[in-house]
């Protein structure tokens, strides 16, 4: 009798704390909801707070190790958000220089889609920079490092995944942003014109 009443209270417990994390799920579902439309505010938002990580390294002269993964994991971030999501260099069924992009207003319109969409791109942004930045008041994790040699080491690695990225953007003809792109709209007999 007494191993009932145990396991009915641990049932009740177990669906108060579901209750509860599901509430929880719901309201932070519901703020990113209201800020997905504002793309500027977000993107603010995320400088300010990278810019007060910066200004935290910089002040207190330390954790150059938290920094550079931080640096590391934007990198990849912002790789994946060049990379469009169907990779032309992974098609093995590919000609021998692979399927391209449409270039020309008479080919078929096939839109870019990133492997990373811009949402979770500052999504992820935003909360490593908030994680880095905590990380910042644990001096566990201030590991003496000679930073310059992070820096260099940082800024090569950059220069070779870009020019990685660069290349493979040319050698597949597409360009991840819309500035230059053509674009189309409807006349009021619903032809579509390019504008």
């Amino acid at each position: 009798m007494a191993g009932n009443l145990d396991s009915g209270s641990s049932k009740r417990s177990k669906s108060k704390i579901s209750q509860i994390y599901t509430r929880l799920s719901q309201i932070h579902q519901a703020v990113l909801d209201k800020w997905a439309p504002n793309s500027q505010s977000r993107w603010l938002s995320t400088t300010l707070l990278l810019l007060l990580f910066v200004l935290r390294v910089f002040l207190t002269q330390g954790w150059y190790i938290v920094a550079y993964a931080l640096g590391i994991y934007h990198l990849n971030l912002f790789i994946s958000f060049l990379t469009p999501k169907m990779d032309p260099a992974l098609d093995f069924d590919a000609e021998e220089n692979g399927p391209e992009l449409p270039m020309r207003a008479n080919e078929e319109f096939r839109p870019f889609i990133r492997r990373l969409p811009e949402f979770k791109f500052w999504y992820s942004m935003s909360v490593t920079t908030c994680i880095a930045l905590i990380c910042t008041f644990f001096d566990c994790l201030n590991v003496p490092v000679f930073w310059p040699i992070l820096v260099m080491y940082f800024i090569t690695l950059f220069c070779i995944t870009m020019k990685r990225q660069i290349m493979h953007m040319i050698k597949y003809r597409y360009l991840p942003f819309t500035h230059g792109k053509p674009k189309y709209q409807t006349n009021e007999t619903g032809e579509v014109q390019n504008m």
